[in-house]
């Protein structure tokens, strides 16, 4: 039956014509953004786990900053406790040579004292971002100090932050105000490194950084006159060498902080890109496919559009019937 009133092929023709249209519009949104999943509308639940992902690499990126600033604060310390272990090397040389009969002590004495004032510089300047890891200027230990290392989530979704710890009480060279947290400035019992103790303490301190000769009072400066004895520059010798091996171990302990930060770093970069790929997998459009549906969709398009002329044309053919 054919009707003025109900042009059902256009009507067809049209409802096609509507589907075409809304899948060419949301492939041209994919093409032009580069996403097929970029509202909650479009998929919600790779949505919701898209967005959550990239706040994830957001925080991981900060972390990856927090390290890069953990990184240099170690190498900071490290090059400082690398370049004082140097020095203290050069006095305990100093010590062996003045043990040797005939040297004039007192020169050597000179030298020593350049070399402590070179160990001051080292520790005061051994600062980065606020921070100093050898020169401890508080009454109290400096404690452990801890490095941004990580993000994490769960299987049930609850975030927790991993840290990596640096004990820098036992990098301390110079206690500024309490003298016997620092490597060089604590009184050493140069009696319990001898191998024939006798059971009396024979204290020795390198550095005195408040001016107060220690502390505790009781223990003698690692300095040469003319009337040390060889007795007293082999104790010296001895507490100089229990403060080099101290400065190696907490060198040895900031050397592997820094090997463990540098492995982190990469760790997080590598997760961040993982999770970059990831995300992509669930949300990225692929643009050789959309782009050709695009096409076919732009032809299907056309021939909508010259079907639905058609169908309104039949009904014009019905006036020929009235001529």
């Amino acid at each position: 039956m054919t009707s003025i009133m109900t042009n059902s092929a256009a009507m067809a023709a049209l409802a096609t014509l509507r589907s075409i249209n809304s899948d060419m519009e949301m492939t041209q949104n994919r093409v032009s953004s580069g996403y097929r999943v970029e509202t909650a509308a479009d998929n919600a639940a790779y949505w919701s786990i898209a967005t959550t992902m990239r706040s994830d690499n957001k925080a991981l990126s900060t972390v990856k900053d927090a390290l890069g600033l953990g990184a240099a604060k170690v190498d900071v310390a490290y090059t400082g406790m690398n370049s004082a272990i140097d020095v203290v090397s050069e006095i305990k040389a100093k010590l062996v040579a003045a043990r040797e009969p005939g040297v004039d002590k007192t020169k050597i004495d000179k030298e020593l004292t350049e070399l402590k004032n070179q160990l001051v510089s080292i520790s005061e300047s051994a600062s980065f971002s606020g921070e100093n890891w050898l020169n401890n200027t508080g009454a109290a230990a400096s404690g452990t100090k801890e490095i941004v290392g990580g993000f994490n989530r769960d299987v049930n979704g609850l975030v927790s932050i991993t840290t990596l710890q640096v004990n820098t009480t036992s990098t301390t060279l110079i206690g500024t105000t309490t003298e016997s947290l620092g490597i060089l400035t604590k009184d050493i019992d140069a009696d319990a490194l001898d191998p024939n103790a006798t059971g009396t303490a024979r204290n020795y301190y390198l550095i005195d950084a408040d001016g107060t000769a220690t502390t505790a009072g009781s223990a003698t400066a690692i300095t040469l006159t003319a009337t040390t004895t060889d007795a007293q520059v082999d104790d010296m010798i001895r507490a100089v060498d229990s403060m080099l091996t101290q400065m190696t171990d907490a060198a040895s302990n900031l050397g592997a902080v820094n090997k463990r930060v540098s492995m982190q770093e990469d760790f997080v970069a590598n997760l961040m890109g993982s999770i970059t790929k990831g995300v992509g997998r669930l949300v990225d459009a692929d643009m050789n496919e959309e782009s050709t549906r695009l096409k076919a969709l732009q032809t299907q398009q056309q021939l909508g559009i010259q079907s639905l002329s058609i169908a309104n044309s039949n009904s014009e053919n019905i006036l020929q019937l009235f001529r």
